[in-house]
């Protein structure tokens, strides 16, 4: 069986990631992307669908892990009987090829090692054929091949490459993985200790950068970071996770593919890197945004693949059981091809967000924005699926609503107040007649509250954020009801639920349950702060902290029944949720709004 989630750490290259085990195994690596197969799935299924174990031949979980300062380093200590040892994991930047790199450190003593190699590319489904070249191991499979490298005699035992060795006190073992298509030469020979060392210096370099100066600066370092790691380089896109798959409840079917880059992540994800200094990342997601959102506004998606892909076609892969037995295993995500309003809304606050803290926009980013803005006034009033991506019938999502509300009134504020064309007046009275309709549809009077959806008696996390984009000064009594009522009844041992799927008259349109939504418990934490409770804010903050795993990880849940992280790991929106609620707590200000909150327009008969 995989260990659970969050007893992985993460290393990577900046173009793809490894998940590591405390047990020293890496039961997870897509090669030569995040998104491509993985050569390594025994995190959802065994380790007959490949795996990479290096530890002592005891077996056991190491004692004590880290990561060398700011970096993706990884170091394991293990204490045996027999002596102490000590394994250092990591993924230099890319460079010629991708390489892993595990280095086996004699601490003291003497201790028996052993390594276990299983390559099963295609997720598990090809063994590849495995000769040997010079000192070099090659598996070859179709358009893939790996080469090892290690100065310890291997041998091949029921399809897999295996070391039986002992480490003394001084001792330095290297091993390198390195993948390339297999129709190119033989990889030039990596220096592990040069390879480690200038890792390291990457990390020390990049973070010199970071400006945030609040109370939590290792919780932020280390989320800033995970964020970076989870960068495709070459393009600039941020995945929304490193896997695939791992359920949202534990033997469930809602378990999705995660490997892409979400549209409706931009405005968290821009003000985590502009407020913490990381502009070049700020700017590199702003231009991957705009690359990959143009053409017609029609055909917008809520996703795109690490290069601006559109196709990201859903199947299921029928070999491996899943997590824990959780299947269906899906590559590829259907939910790119829903109409999901608030989309535009994410799109339009994102580049108007990256415009008032000083990113160049060029005339084409306008002429973007227009064409969005000419779509979004045409389909504003139909009804989609929300930023949660049910399955269940489309709806009028008051979330959704607030987004177009929010797309158009950054509009208007870009026109007047920077000069550009556009016809202002006319987007402002819709504006406006956004903002009377969701008052009127999308408000339980009797209860006090937002709800999910027009005539829902349904509550939502998301209705957190109205005040966030300006929709409502935290000061309305409308607002500080919906807190109070989100806050009661969704959830789950202090930690927010999304909605409650087994609701009557859910949306959700799945069977079964989900874990809380580690985002959304960041902006309760986030609202308690607004509506003046800045003690529970900090209480709430300091126990999501405590979830982290031993290297500082989050994934998309917490199941407060079982204490275990659930869903995809480590997840991006979690991990900017935790950088965002620290910047708050530390005096920042997190509305996005175009102006002052207490300009918007307040319904009849109600003052804020």
């Amino acid at each position: 069986m995989p260990s659970p989630i969050e007893d992985y750490a993460l290393i990577g290259d900046l173009q793809t990631a490894a998940l590591v085990g405390r047990d020293g195994s890496v039961d997870w690596l897509c090669l030569p992307r995040f998104d491509s197969p993985a050569c390594f799935a025994a995190l959802l299924h065994d380790e007959s669908a490949g795996r990479w174990r290096l530890a002592p031949a005891g077996g056991g979980a190491a004692a004590t892990r880290r990561y060398r300062g700011d970096s993706l380093v990884l170091e394991s200590e293990w204490r045996t009987p027999d002596g102490v040892v000590r394994v250092v994991d990591c993924m230099p930047p890319r460079g010629e090829a991708a390489d892993v790199v595990r280095l086996v450190e004699g601490v003291s003593g003497r201790v028996p090692m052993r390594m276990d190699l299983r390559l099963r590319f295609d997720y598990g489904h090809i063994v590849p054929w495995v000769t040997h070249s010079g000192q070099d191991l090659v598996a070859v499979a179709g358009p893939d091949a790996i080469w090892l490298r290690t100065p310890v005699p291997v041998y091949g035992q029921e399809l897999s490459t295996c070391a039986d060795f002992t480490v003394a006190a001084g001792q330095r073992i290297p091993f390198v993985l390195t993948y390339r298509a297999s129709h190119l030469p033989r990889p030039e020979p990596l220096d592990t200790a040069s390879a480690i060392a200038d890792t390291e210096r990457f990390w020390a370099a990049w973070m010199a950068r970071c400006d945030y100066r609040g109370r939590w600066p290792e919780a932020v370092r280390r989320s800033l970071v995970t964020l970076k790691a989870l960068t495709y380089a070459p393009t600039g896109g941020i995945l929304a996770a490193a896997t695939t798959s791992l359920p949202e409840q534990l033997g469930g079917v809602r378990n999705w593919d995660y490997r892409y880059c979400w549209l409706r992540d931009a405005t968290f994800t821009l003000q985590a890197l502009l407020g913490t200094g990381f502009i070049e990342e700020a700017r590199a997601w702003r231009e991957w945004l705009l690359r990959a959102i143009a053409g017609s506004p029609r055909d917008l998606q809520i996703m795109y693949g690490l290069d601006g892909t559109r196709r990201l076609t859903e199947y299921t892969v029928d070999w491996l059981d899943g997590y824990e037995g959780s299947s269906p295993v899906r590559i590829g995500n259907a939910a790119a091809d829903q109409f999901q309003l608030d989309v535009w809304g994410e799109v339009l606050d994102g580049l108007h967000l990256a415009r008032e803290t000083g990113l160049t926009v060029d005339e084409t980013a306008w002429n973007v924005q227009r064409a969005l803005l000419d779509y979004l006034e045409g389909h504003w009033d139909e009804p989609d699926y929300s930023l949660w991506e049910v399955r269940g019938d489309s709806r009028h999502f008051v979330h959704s609503k607030v987004m177009a509300w929010a797309g158009l009134d950054r509009a208007v504020h870009t026109v007047r107040s920077h000069g550009l064309p556009g016809p202002a007046d006319r987007w402002a009275a819709l504006r406006d007649t956004v903002h009377a309709e969701v008052c009127a549809k999308g408000y339980d009077a009797e209860r006090g509250t937002f709800t999910q959806s027009y005539g829902s008696r349904e509550l939502d996390a998301a209705l957190l954020l109205l005040p966030r984009v300006g929709f409502l000064p935290w000061s309305d009594p409308r607002i500080r009801g919906t807190v109070e009522a989100v806050r009661r009844e969704l959830s789950h041992d202090g930690f927010l639920l999304r909605y409650r799927p087994d609701a009557d008259g859910s949306a959700d349109g799945l069977p079964g349950g989900e874990g809380a939504f580690l985002a959304c418990t960041f902006w309760l934490a986030d609202a308690l702060h607004c509506t003046g409770r800045t003690h529970e804010a900090e209480v709430l903050f300091e126990r999501l902290l405590g979830l982290r795993n031993d290297v500082g990880l989050l994934s998309e849940e917490y199941d407060p029944r079982t204490g275990r992280q659930i869903g995809n790991t480590p997840q991006a929106f979690s991990m900017v949720g935790l950088v965002n609620t620290a910047r708050c707590l530390s005096g920042t200000p997190i509305s996005t709004a175009a102006r002052g909150a207490d300009q918007v327009p307040v319904a009849p008969g109600r003052e804020p």
